[in-house]
């Protein structure tokens, strides 16, 4: 995909002793967005908003791919001391040292003209990079934060380069000591190292303004020779995996609420340890009434978080979830002296886990996938995780139109405003996230609108990329593929669906744990994907196949429910 920006001039900052002012260049080829506001000098809201910029800053650079060790220090040692090893051992093979001495001197002639054709180039490659990070560190960003200005915060957003890492930061306008006249909307901003930099001075003893800039709006032609264009090819991948992770934030979780010393215990004891080999997970140990244990594997090291407690239904059982890629949890490092409330969302082993920092007026939400190596887009299709269940093009504008015309809002608020069944303003806002026009704020576990492209995403590439989805739908049009057995109640107002599905010569029978939501809670398959994947990587086809032929069944249970709860009232 690619992606085109044009700016009215760079990002600036105007400072002095006292002063210290942001403007930041939006793209005027969106929809006028404007921001102007000072920040207050009371209450410690300087550091917060130095420190939650700094966090976004550290998920935009990051890029912890594994690239393995250098070899080349090795090598120089083997070349320097290739004959010594090879003439130690010709003293023991005596009949095949001539021969072994000509390949050798052969072999040396053809590795010194390599070295000698080559030594130039790799020099200047490596020079090269070394001054292309230090000194030209923008190259190497991918995307350009998101910022969304709403009637009542700023919303900034970013995704790595390893697409494993998401970030969102929360302002409230309450931050601001005044603010002027704001367009809201959702525009890129011009970003640079030299900004970070810049970030790092905000003093409470300075008067700190904060803009995004509306005069590149007002210019009548675009030939201005200020406006500076850039164009950037993005794969499907990174713009799939900025998708799921909002798709990911409304699936059912387990919430640990942590104080923030555990949280410091924690990035302390990573800090201490350099693990050798694996595992190299982070467990937590939840069990009913007692707080939460964090152990850290392979060295067993235990922390209990006594402070820990269990936002919403309490557990009735023990439950162990194991995550990976637990230094990326270093971000959050600098935000620990100012936070108030650290709340973790587990969706489970393997799966992601999303990290939400309060400091007052401002929330930091760092999402996570699965482990390093295994980015949002091929950590599973969490959409897939959602109702099933189609609304038409009239819910899904009605929906999107009163969104629209608030910013954020939660199903229940988006239900009564239009008059449409809670579930079907629920499926109208998935389908709007997976399309890339709204986004699940999990602080105020509410919706708001937020376009992440300014033209629309070609959802047919990006939403139907599953090869999970597409089998399922052959499953279910295959004559007797898929029986509907049973949908039962499981207790807590969740339902148990079973069935069988033929796949080819073989018979499956999955079964679903739906909640009071029509989520995918928990399921089971004895097929291959499954026994290897579990949800880490989205249901398998059988899954899917078995919800699409239930789903008609369920509207019809949910309607009936609508129905007697409304006589009943």
């Amino acid at each position: 995909m690619k992606f085109q920006y044009r700016y009215y001039g760079s990002t600036s900052v105007d400072a002095s002793d006292t002063t210290q002012a942001f403007s930041l260049a939006p793209d005027t080829l969106r929809p006028p967005t404007s921001f102007q506001g000072e920040l207050r000098r009371s209450g410690g809201v300087h550091l917060a908003f130095r420190e939650a910029l700094s966090a976004l800053h550290s998920v935009v650079v990051s890029d912890q791919r594994y690239r393995g060790r250098d070899p080349s220090a090795y090598k120089t040692w083997l070349e320097a001391n290739e004959n010594t090893l090879l003439t130690q051992y010709m003293q023991q093979a005596q009949t095949l040292r001539a021969e072994a001495s000509a390949v050798t001197s052969e072999l040396k002639t053809l590795r010194n003209q390599k070295d000698t054709l080559l030594r130039p180039f790799y020099i200047a490659r490596q020079k090269y990079f070394n001054w292309l990070y230090l000194a030209n560190r923008d190259a190497w960003y991918v995307l350009d934060p998101v910022i969304t200005v709403h009637p009542e915060r700023l919303l900034f957003e970013a995704f790595s380069q390893d697409e494993s890492s998401y970030c969102a930061v929360s302002v409230s306008h309450n931050v601001f000591s005044r603010t002027a006249e704001m367009a809201c909307g959702t525009t890129n901003i011009d970003y640079s190292i030299g900004l970070f930099d810049e970030f790092q001075k905000i003093r409470d003893y300075k008067a700190t303004s904060f803009q995004v800039d509306p005069a590149g709006f007002s210019v009548a032609t675009g030939s201005d020779p200020a406006f500076r264009e850039e164009k950037i090819d993005l794969p499907d991948s990174w713009v799939r995996g900025f998708l799921q992770v909002s798709s990911a934030m409304t699936l059912p979780a387990t919430v640990l609420e942590l104080h923030p010393m555990d949280l410091h215990n924690l990035c302390a004891t990573l800090r201490q340890h350099k693990e050798r080999a694996g595992p190299r997970s982070l467990r937590f140990e939840l069990s009913p009434g007692q707080p939460a244990r964090l152990v850290f594997e392979p060295w067993g090291i235990e922390l209990t978080a006594r402070r820990s407690a269990i936002v919403g239904t309490p557990l009735s059982e023990p439950r162990s979830i194991r995550l990976w890629g637990r230094r990326r949890l270093l971000t959050l490092e600098r935000l620990i002296a100012l936070a108030t409330r650290v709340r973790v969302h587990l969706l489970g082993t393997g799966m992601p886990s999303f990290w939400v920092i309060e400091m007052g007026e401002i929330s930091v939400t760092l999402g996570l996938s699965g482990w390093t190596a295994n980015d949002w887009s091929a950590a599973g299709r969490f959409n897939l995780l959602a109702p099933r269940h189609t609304v038409s093009a009239a819910t899904k504008q009605a929906v999107a139109a009163a969104l629209q015309r608030d910013w954020v809002a939660t199903p229940a608020e988006l239900a009564a405003r239009t008059a449409l069944p809670e579930a079907d303003v629920s499926a109208a806002l998935a389908l709007w996230v997976q399309a890339g026009r709204a986004v699940y704020d999990l602080p105020g576990q509410r919706y708001a609108w937020r376009e992440l492209s300014r033209e629309p995403l070609p959802l047919e590439t990006l939403r139907f990329a599953s090869p999970e989805e597409d089998a399922a739908l052959k499953l279910v049009q295959a004559r007797g593929g898929v029986t509907l057995k049973d949908i039962g109640a499981s207790g807590d107002g969740q339902l148990r669906i079973t069935g069988t599905v033929k796949d080819g010569k073989r018979e499956f029978s999955p079964s679903l744990l739906l909640n009071a939501d029509e989520q995918l809670r928990d399921a089971q398959c004895g097929c291959n994907f499954f026994q290897q994947n579990k949800l880490r990587r989205g249901p398998c086809a059988h899954m899917l196949a078995l919800r699409q032929v239930a789903q008609p069944k369920l509207n019809e249970t949910r309607t009936q429910r609508a129905v007697t709860a409304g006589e009943a009232a």
